[in-house]
Parts: C-alpha cells; structure tokens; sequence
C-alpha cells in the first residue's frame, strides 16, 4: 500500500495546521511576539550583569566600579527588571492580538522569565537585601537560602503555568476565568525591585537598616509561597484597545500616574503591597462567603488561567 493511502495515519507535520500540537504550528517563531521575549530575556541578563558590577563596586578602594557606585548599579538591575516586565507583558498581548501563539513561544517565555523574575531578583536579594554589609552579619548564612527558595518557587510557578495552561488539556475550551493562579512571577520580582528602590532611599537619609533587615527574610518568604499558593490575582487581560473608562475614573488614573512616577521609590513598592493585599483580602472574603455563589458562577471558575 502506498504511503499516501488515505488509511495510513497523517504524520505530525501534515495534521491539521490548527491544532496546536502540529509541528509546524508548535514550533513556528513569530517576530514581534518572540523579538519582545528576547528583550525580556536581554534586559534579565543585564541586570544579572549589573547585580555582578554592583559587588564589584562595593568592594572596590573607592567604593567604584567603572566609574559607578554599588547603588547605581542596583538602580540599574532593578529597572532592567522592571523593563523585563514590560517586555513579558507585550509578548503575549501581540502573540494574542495577531492570533500568533505557538508552544515554541510560550516555551521560550517560560525560559526567560526564569533568568529574568527567578534568578535575577534571587540574586539582588544575596547581593544587597540580605547583604551583611547593609545589615546583620549572620543573614550571609540565611541570604543564600531565602534566595534559592525564592527562585524554587519562581521556577516551579512557571512550570505549573505551562502545565495547567497546556492546549492538551483544553481542546475545544475556552477560559471563563481570567484571573492568576497564585502570585505572578513578574509581580513577586516588581516587588523585591521595589523594596530595593525603597531600601535605596532610606539609606540617603540613615545609614543603618539593621531594623528594617530583620523584615526582609519574611518578605522573600511570604512572596515565594504566594507565588506557590492557589490565591487568585487579577491578570488585567481584558484590558485591550476597546476598553472603556469613565471621565472621572481616567483623572483620577492620571494623578495615580503622576504619583508613581514623583514618589518612585515608595509608591512601586506600595502598588506591589496593594496587590498582594487585594489578591489576600479577596480569597479570604471568598473563602468566608464563598457558600453564597450561585452554582453556575461557581462552575464556571473550575476552569481558570494560571
């Protein structure tokens, strides 16, 4: 019998090019969608770099590096990583948008979210947050701990995300819930961004934060098991070109705005809070009147977006 028999199965590369697991299809490389991911992945590494110059900065005879200090080169990693949260952002909006989402890039994003959001941030919390030379001596021998903890988690998120969110497992299913499944892992690294930002400000004003410090282990711990809980946390994904917004509400967004952007170093660390805290708040509000939601409602959560 011939081999193109119509009784001889279709082989993967000639199955239907709808069907996620195509080859073809799962392993096509869009531009724009995967061009945004290499700046995510470029800006991780950077700050990687920048988080390296910074001890080399510290330990330094003039406390320099290249001609900069170790606070620059922080300031450095933590808006590098801010930017890589950009990048993530506007990698699966295009790939939405163009309806260009393939396996090969979700993948991809997978990876550079795990040198930009784990390993970067993990490192800025050995190097400056958990430092002995910012504040008690014995966090050396927890620093690296807390670090890999953190980054475990991230890791592990991540890998959760490309499991529950795999087309297998979906075939002919649409969402119904747009909300994240635990912490984001951009979120958990904007936040250990901001508290650096934060920390870096207070030291212009008092040299010691042995006090403060002594919060910093907790904070990494609690970020790293958010990440890891079943918590749900608005994704923003059906913000779009189309969205709408009431005149008061877009004012009161651009004083928001203007806010932020005036008291940088304190208001992204109290945007990071706030999220956490409505993300907390509403699970336990659900938990306690979660018998009240009408059993349609509660059906159609069972299938949620990670």
């Amino acid at each position: 019998m011939s081999q193109d028999s119509p009784t001889n199965p279709q082989s993967p590369v000639d199955a239907d090019p709808r069907d996620p697991y195509n080859v073809t299809q799962a392993s096509r490389i869009y531009l724009l969608p995967n061009l945004m991911t290499a700046g995510n992945l470029f800006c991780g590494f950077s700050s990687l770099i920048s988080c390296i110059f910074a001890r080399f900065a510290e330990y330094g005879a003039d406390g320099l590096y290249n001609g900069y200090s170790s606070y620059d080169y922080y300031r450095f990693a933590v808006f590098l990583i801010l930017g890589a949260a950009v990048f993530d952002s506007l990698d699966g909006r295009l790939a939405r948008m163009g309806g260009r989402e393939s396996l090969f890039g979700a993948e991809f994003d997978s990876l550079a979210d795990v040198v930009s959001f784990g390993i970067a941030p993990a490192m800025m919390v050995f190097f400056f947050i958990l430092s002995p030379t910012q504040g008690i001596p014995w966090f050396r021998s927890i620093g690296w701990a807390v670090g890999f903890i953190y980054l475990l988690c991230a890791a592990m998120r991540l890998a959760r995300f490309n499991v529950i969110t795999n087309p297998l497992l979906h075939r002919g299913a649409k969402d119904s819930n747009k909300d994240f499944i635990g912490l984001p892992v951009p979120t958990a690294a904007a936040t250990v961004a901001a508290t650096l930002l934060c920390l870096m400000r207070l030291t212009e004003s008092e040299k010691s934060l042995k006090v403060i410090s002594l919060g910093l282990p907790v904070l990494m711990l609690l970020v790293a098991f958010l990440m890891m809980s079943t918590i749900r946390f608005p994704s923003g994904k059906n913000l779009g070109m189309q969205t709408r917004i009431r005149v008061r509400y877009f004012i009161i967004l651009l004083i928001v705005v203007g806010f932020v952007i005036y008291y940088r170093e304190f208001a992204f660390l109290g945007l990071c809070v706030a999220f956490l805290l409505f993300g907390i708040l509403r699970h336990i509000k659900r938990k306690i009147f979660g018998h009240k939601t009408a059993p349609a409602a509660a059906d159609s959560n069972k299938r949620t977006t990670v």
